[in-house]
């Protein structure tokens, strides 16, 4: 039998991005916005909406992982909110009787902790590393807030938990049948930025280190300078046939390639040759991306994008 894999790399090959922006949840059963699928055998993913979060996706607009190892499940990511964490975990037990053992930060986002204060109360350790650990407690607050307003009833029992672990270079964590190495491997999209790699499948969880179905967004704390260092040395040697990346669906290295890092580079050279031609801020907002055009999230980012790298290589 043909697995999941297989099928999604079919269909990000011949269609460059999802319509899931446009569709509000697909799988209205659930708080979840889609229902979870065996990426390989005993690693799963909730693939999220590629849209910003929103009250009818509950949040949920990142990939929320999980992998049955035999001896426990590790989850990739607390969730965006304490009743989305509640329904990951309610499809887990639908899946294996193994506890849930640990729970992994991607970064210090709101997608990725703000559901920690469900699994907390399950006595579920949580792991991050230390910068995102940093990051979250310096912004929890208007985090938390923003998630109230967005997703109201939805938000109830949302509260500021912070992992209960970290981690500064890597973390290896034998458990059933996997080796399971947690890594930070340079700047990247947000501080603390990890990966979750599975050598022997060759597989990553790569978070916000890789992007392909919907335009990336560049915060003013992301060094896209770092980014692309950190892609063509340590992402690119691990050498994953499988990528599950932090936003859309499962798929492999060329297709984040084209989308994260030709993205960046990309971009970096339009605004660089502004800037050698004396151009403004004004002008940087106006740069051709159409290149990305198809991307969901192109309307909404494009020329914040293109701001933020023109201020950020006028320092450079």
């Amino acid at each position: 039998m043909r697995t999941i894999i297989s099928i999604l790399l079919a269909m990000t090959l011949s269609v460059a991005a999802s319509a899931s922006q446009d569709i509000p949840d697909q799988y209205p059963a659930s708080l979840l916005y889609s229902k979870p699928v065996e990426v390989i055998p005993h690693v799963w993913s909730a693939i999220g909406a590629t849209s910003p979060p929103t009250y009818e996706n509950t949040g949920h607009n990142n990939n929320l992982s999980f992998i049955v190892t035999g001896d426990g499940v590790i989850v990739v990511n607390g969730g965006g909110a304490y009743l989305l964490a509640k329904a990951l975990h309610d499809e887990i037990k639908k899946i294996t009787d193994q506890p849930v053992k640990l729970v992994i930060n991607e970064n210090g986002q709101g997608h990725a902790m703000l559901g920690n204060s469900y699994w907390i109360e399950q006595d579920v350790p949580i792991l991050a590393h230390v910068d995102a650990a940093h990051e979250f407690n310096d912004r929890a607050r208007q985090i938390l807030d923003g998630a109230k307003a967005r997703l109201k009833e939805r938000a109830a029992g949302t509260k500021i938990q912070g992992p209960t672990e970290t981690f500064e270079d890597k973390k290896v964590i034998e458990m059933g049948d996997f080796r399971i190495e947690v890594l930070h491997l340079g700047p990247a999209h947000s501080p603390g930025d990890i990966q979750v790699w599975l050598p022997e499948q060759s597989l990553v969880i790569a978070g916000d280190m890789a992007f392909h179905e919907r335009l990336l967004p560049i915060f003013d704390e992301t060094e896209t300078r770092g980014w692309v260092e950190t892609w063509e040395g340590p992402f690119e040697e691990l050498g994953a046939t499988y990528v599950i990346p932090g936003h859309g669906h499962p798929t492999n290295m060329a297709q984040v390639r084209r989308y994260t890092h030709d993205y960046l580079v990309y971009l970096r050279g339009k605004v660089g040759e502004l800037l050698e031609n004396g151009g403004s801020l004004e002008e940087a907002y106006y740069v051709d991306q159409s290149p990305y055009k198809h991307l969901d999230t192109f309307d909404e980012l494009a020329t914040r994008n293109a701001g933020r790298v023109f201020v950020q290589m006028e320092f450079e």
